[in-house]
């Protein structure tokens, strides 16, 4: 219940002196403003590596095929071989728990010499076989037209979709590009669709610059026949993609008689497992802000509880009195416990508004500037607000208890012979 006369006395106590109450505040102002720098930091880290993925399926894995480095059933060491598009069946056969399974091929490339021409203009471009599956692995938003559908691969279409990159380097402005060819490596192919990747990493340019046209006229196009350069295999939501990795791997050598110790023979690369790893990275990092921020403020409750053993010394002749006149030792106990919770909360709040302040500079100088390497959006939650509020009253009444305690051990007759 609102006491006026309590409140009024503890106004009265914290503005008494008022340069020893602002430099025990700013403690507890700073500890909480360096956990919310710190968190907000990690966060703005967190979100800067976690874009590097994109929007890609982190739940994939990337595997292709290398020379062998152990004989086996007759066939020589330093073997070469090809993934198979029958391999793709033999895969979803073998391996539960598989939600795409997607054969790749690609030539070119951005550092390549030119492979695409369009009129005069000439381009070097990553030229990908894909089945339609692929944008729900490595998804991009298409702006115009269409993406590659199954009648596409059935049909082995000289079809293509193209990015945005390749839509400025090879078309003028406000030229329409849907239904017009490209030269594929002397191979007209027509644009029916362009897209666009998110990308915060330094490949987010050629990212922009890629063409996917159908598997089947890929291979039809540029004499692949059934070869597979690497495949694309995401498993589904809740299976890891890092589980099933070995029986994937493994069934692939069992097809192709490849010795089952042979570590260098299937190359992989396990996003899921990268992925789990920054995950893991970030946790770490959380834990570390908590731990020092956490810190600091404890130095600052120390000081609010030295602070009001302080003021419970100055009043001892007060306190007697009340006691003499019949207060309880509980209401006297929680008139301190009120005074440090009221100073640490105050003191909290201020530091909390000045995180927050300092976090919404952060972002308008990012947003005014550009977007920066591997930081983006630093920020904290409303739980990570409250739990810091939690924090605080906590804090207040540890840093009150002793006080409090040291209040009410004080008799009315010692206290009133101080002086």
């Amino acid at each position: 219940m609102f006491n006026r006369d309590r409140w009024k006395e503890i106004l009265e106590v914290l503005t008494s002196n008022v340069w020893r109450t602002l430099l025990t505040a700013f403690g507890v102002c700073w500890g909480i403003y360096i956990l919310i720098i710190l968190l907000a930091a990690g966060k703005g880290l967190e979100n800067g590596i976690k874009k590097d993925f994109g929007d890609i399926a982190t739940n994939t894995m990337f595997m292709w095929t290398r020379s062998t480095t152990k004989a086996y059933m007759g066939l020589p060491k330093g073997r070469s071989f090809e993934f198979k598009l029958e391999d793709v069946q033999t895969i979803r056969d073998n391996v539960p728990n598989l939600r795409f399974v997607s054969p790749r091929n690609r030539l070119g490339g951005f550092r390549s010499a030119s492979n695409v021409v369009r009129g005069i203009k000439t381009g070097a471009y990553n030229v990908y076989g894909d089945y339609p599956e692929i944008i729900n692995q490595d998804p991009m938003t298409v702006t115009s037209g269409r993406f590659l559908n199954q009648n596409d691969i059935n049909e082995k279409r000289k079809i293509a979709v193209i990015g945005l990159g390749v839509k400025s380097d090879l078309y003028d402005k406000g030229e329409e590009v849907l239904g017009t060819y490209i030269k594929i490596q002397g191979v007209n192919f027509m644009v029916v669709g362009t897209y666009k990747k998110n990308s915060n990493d330094g490949d987010g340019e050629e990212a922009q610059k890629e063409i996917f046209v159908p598997f089947t006229s890929f291979s039809q196009a540029f004499n692949t026949g059934n070869d597979v350069s690497w495949m694309a295999i995401t498993a589904n939501d809740g299976s890891s993609i890092s589980v099933l990795k070995e029986r994937i791997i493994q069934t692939m050598k069992n097809k192709h008689k490849v010795h089952p110790e042979d570590q260098r023979a299937i190359g992989y690369f396990d996003l899921y497992e990268q992925y789990n790893r920054v995950e893991s990275l970030f946790g770490a990092l959380k834990g570390v802000a908590y731990i020092v921020g956490i810190m600091v403020l404890l130095s600052g409750i120390i000081g609010v509880s030295n602070i009001m053993l302080i003021v419970v010394k100055e009043r001892t002749k007060e306190i007697g009195i009340r006691r003499a006149l019949g207060e309880q030792p509980w209401s006297i106990k929680k008139q301190i416990l009120m005074e440090s919770i009221f100073l640490t909360i105050i003191s909290g709040m201020i530091g909390i508004v000045f995180g927050a302040l300092f976090i919404y500079g952060v972002n308008a100088l990012l947003e005014a500037v550009g977007p920066v390497d591997m930081f983006l959006n630093p920020s904290v939650s409303v739980g990570v607000v409250a739990g810091a509020l939690m924090i605080l009253m906590i804090s207040g009444l540890l840093a009150g208890f002793i006080p409090a305690q040291s209040a009410i051990k004080v008799k009315p007759i010692d206290a009133l012979r101080t002086e």
